[in-house]
């Protein structure tokens, strides 16, 4: 059986100030020996030029992968081929593609519409050169018409050639159980590693949830309204959380877990460190 795999996800920055602060996020967690930190693209590959600059700075000031995103959302094929070069040319083996979101106030969604075509895309033009990491939802994609079309967005992008998975966040285990059971039931083989957001920011984390369609369940939300403006003490509380559902998720044979960092390293390193996670 393959063994476990962890992982950080970042975003570019956008300043030399936070620049110098996510140096000093991918330094501390480096220590941990995770497998490999991401780095997303920004709505309409906003952040193109940034995130293969972000990703191949942790690869060397690390020794651990960096592995892009690309989303096809807003973007040519052309501009897609000479991303794919782009990042070839540079080394990468590994990526995470995505349909992607339109900036706001854009118009138009590029040549291609759906991860699958992207995931085709990137096979067509590089073969096996690429790992392919897709996203899938546990909660399903609240653009979905239904449950069953959400699954099978995702089956599209495993047969199109993605070779494993990242979750979006959720709080119910249950739910990602489940949803590992659809899979097998359709056929999906692919790994499927559940994606985890460390709760440090309570008003944050509800402005995510909306726009991705993650639940917080009424628990949860009930005791981050009763710590009101203790940071303090929702971020303990948020590590706990967070923690007891590593620790069930794992337990129930999860092959690893990604953490949401948003470029921060207190959350995730003190989850990490009491799951007692190996190093690589």
């Amino acid at each position: 059986m393959p063994a476990n795999k962890y992982s950080f996800e970042f975003f570019p920055p956008r300043t030399e100030e936070a620049a110098s602060r996510l140096r000093e996020t991918w330094s501390c967690l480096a220590l941990l020996g995770p497998d490999f930190f991401s780095v997303t693209y920004g709505a309409g590959g906003g952040t193109r030029e940034r995130t293969l600059e972000t990703a191949l700075a942790i690869q060397h000031g690390t020794g651990i992968e960096g592995v892009p995103h690309i989303s096809c959302t807003g973007a040519d094929i052309a501009e897609l081929e000479t991303t794919l070069e782009r990042y070839r040319s540079a080394g990468v083996r590994h990526v995470v593609a995505l349909r992607g979101d339109l900036p706001s106030g854009s118009i138009g969604r590029g040549s291609l519409q759906h991860a699958s075509e992207l995931v085709q895309l990137i096979r067509h033009t590089t073969g096996d050169w690429f790992h392919i990491e897709v996203a899938c939802y546990p909660e399903f994609h609240p653009q979905a018409k239904s449950p069953a079309a959400d699954l099978a967005n995702f089956q599209r992008k495993v047969d199109a050639g993605a070779n494993s998975a990242l979750t979006q966040y959720f709080y119910n285990p249950d739910a990602y159980f489940r949803f590992l059971d659809s899979c097998g039931g359709l056929g999906i083989k692919v790994p499927i590693v559940p994606g985890v957001m460390p709760i440090i920011n309570s008003t944050q984390l509800i402005r995510f949830s909306e726009a991705c369609g993650a639940e917080i369940p009424r628990w949860i939300m009930k005791r981050l309204q009763e710590f009101g403006d203790d940071v303090q003490a929702i971020r303990a509380f948020g590590v706990d959380v967070t923690t007891a559902l590593c620790e069930r998720l794992l337990a129930g044979g999860a092959p690893g877990l990604h953490l949401y960092t948003m470029n921060r390293s207190e959350a995730a390193e003190r989850i990490w460190r009491n799951l007692d996670l190996p190093r690589r």
